[in-house]
C-alpha cells in the first residue's frame, strides 16, 4: 500500500529531477539573448557577467549534477527498501549500509576537492569509485607536473593504493 509520505517523496524527487535536467539542457545562448533584450545598460552588464560565470564553471557543474542525480536515485532505492514493510532485516541493513557509504564517499570527494582548492588553487570535480579516483580539473594547459602533484596530494590522504586519473577541461 502506498502511503502519503511515499507519494510526496516521489513527487518532490521527480520535480527536482525534471528541473535539474531542464537546467542542464538549457542552452547558455538563451541567457545571453535575455540579457541583450534588456534596455538598461547596468542590468545588461550584470546579466552578461552572470552568464560568463555560468559558462566558465559549466563543465564541472554539469558533472557534479549528473553524479548527484545518480546518487539521489540510488538513495531513493535504498530509502524505498528501508520503508518497505515486506523487506527482510538483512536487506534493510544492506540498504542502510549503502546510504552510509554514499555519504562517506561524498564527504571524501568534498574533502579532496577542498585540498586541491587550498593547495593548488584549482577548481575540480572528483568522483570516487572503489579504488579509482577520477579528477577533472578546470584548466586549459595540460601540465604533467601538475597532474603528478594532484596524484601525490590525493594518494597522501589514503593508506592503501588508489588509482588516480587526472583529466583537464577548458
Amino acid at each position: 500500500m502506498i502511503n502519503k509520505q511515499k507519494i510526496w517523496f516521489l513527487t518532490l524527487f521527480s520535480l527536482i529531477l525534471v528541473l535539474s535536467v531542464y537546467y542542464i539542457t538549457m542552452p547558455s545562448d538563451l541567457l545571453s539573448v535575455t540579457a541583450s533584450k534588456t534596455t538598461d545598460t547596468t542590468t545588461t552588464t550584470k546579466a552578461s557577467k552572470t552568464t560568463e560565470t555560468v559558462s566558465e564553471t559549466d563543465v564541472l557543474t554539469a558533472l557534479q549534477v549528473e553524479l548527484d542525480e545518480e546518487r539521489q536515485a540510488l538513495a531513493a532505492e535504498y530509502n524505498e527498501i528501508l520503508t518497505n514493510k515486506d523487506t527482510s532485516t538483512e536487506e534493510k541493513n544492506n540498504a542502510y549500509d549503502g546510504l552510509k557509504q554514499i555519504d562517506e564517499i561524498k564527504a571524501q570527494e568534498e574533502k579532496l576537492e577542498k585540498i586541491l582548492k587550498d593547495n593548488l588553487k584549482l577548481d575540480s570535480f572528483i568522483k570516487i569509485d572503489g579504488t579509482n579516483i577520477n579528477v577533472t580539473v578546470k584548466k586549459k594547459d595540460h601540465d604533467y607536473s601538475l597532474a603528478n602533484s594532484i596524484m601525490r596530494l590525493i594518494n597522501e590522504e589514503y593508506d592503501t593504493k588508489m588509482y588516480v586519473s587526472v583529466k583537464f577541461q577548458n
